[in-house]
């Protein structure tokens, strides 16, 4: 295949919501994010240095005819980091599956205006590691495809599948225990926790907007230590579900 000036530039565009949004595509850039993707999604075109395709001759054969070898330039021209990659991927984005009575007979994770792509990635990643599958997304949540969020997922975006959708709606339906965090809600710790059920978590400035806190059966909060300790005033989303999602397998473990 070879690059053309239009496919340059419909590949930068992919940095945009929007663009992504029409087109159906995203981006995975650098040698870790294609290695940990390639395969795991219908690859649309995959740009790269000779020097790259030369070394990773299993890889390119997946590829096939859908390969472009170009020039470090080109792909600084359309990646989004400051220092450009040598490979950069493009996908189809998959069709999203919105599931019915979500929680009922697993753990399910839902995130509620989520605003930064790196937190995004991160519980993405955490999802993966404690088995949860698919993170359903609010609408106004970070697009879990832009460029950042892949790269912060560190490959999990090939196993848990990010879903957008009106979250209420969708809480309003679930005949499952619904989780959410909250500063004043009970100690995690000395909570009867369920075996299945939505655990909620909200943005980072403003927390679970109050159209989905009415829809909160549990409210858990993540005590500090000592309690009395004049300390951080909040965690982190991506390390509170750490947290949060421990705590759960843990208890399902004993």
């Amino acid at each position: 295949m070879q690059l053309t000036n239009q496919m340059r530039k419909d590949v930068a565009a992919l940095d945009e919501a929007r663009t992504r949004r029409q087109a159906r595509l995203f981006k995975a850039e650098g040698q870790k994010c294609v290695n940990d993707t390639l395969g795991h999604f219908t690859l649309h075109s995959l740009y790269a240095t000779a020097a790259w395709a030369e070394a990773n001759d299993g890889l390119v054969s997946l590829a096939a005819d859908r390969m472009a070898v170009v020039t470090r330039r080109d792909l600084e021209r359309m990646s989004h980091l400051s220092t450009p990659p040598q490979v950069i991927a493009v996908y189809d984005m998959p069709e999203e599956c919105i599931p019915s009575n979500i929680g009922v007979d697993n753990l399910a994770l839902v995130l509620d205006g989520i605003q930064d792509p790196g937190n995004m990635g991160t519980i993405m990643r955490v999802a993966d590691w404690f088995g949860v599958e698919t993170v359903v997304c609010s609408a106004d949540s970070a697009d879990p495809y832009s460029p950042k969020a892949i790269m912060a997922s560190m490959g999990s975006i090939s196993r848990v599948r990010p879903v957008r959708t009106d979250i209420a709606g969708l809480l309003q339906k679930t005949e499952a225990t619904v989780c959410g965090t909250f500063l004043d809600g009970t100690d995690l710790y000395r909570s009867d926790l369920p075996q299945s059920g939505v655990i909620v978590m909200g943005s980072e400035g403003h927390g679970i907007s109050d159209s989905v806190a009415s829809m909160v059966d549990m409210r858990l909060k993540i005590p500090a230590y000592p309690p009395e300790r004049n300390g951080a005033e909040s965690l982190n989303v991506g390390m509170a579900t750490a947290i949060i999602m421990a705590e759960f397998r843990r208890r399902q473990m004993q």
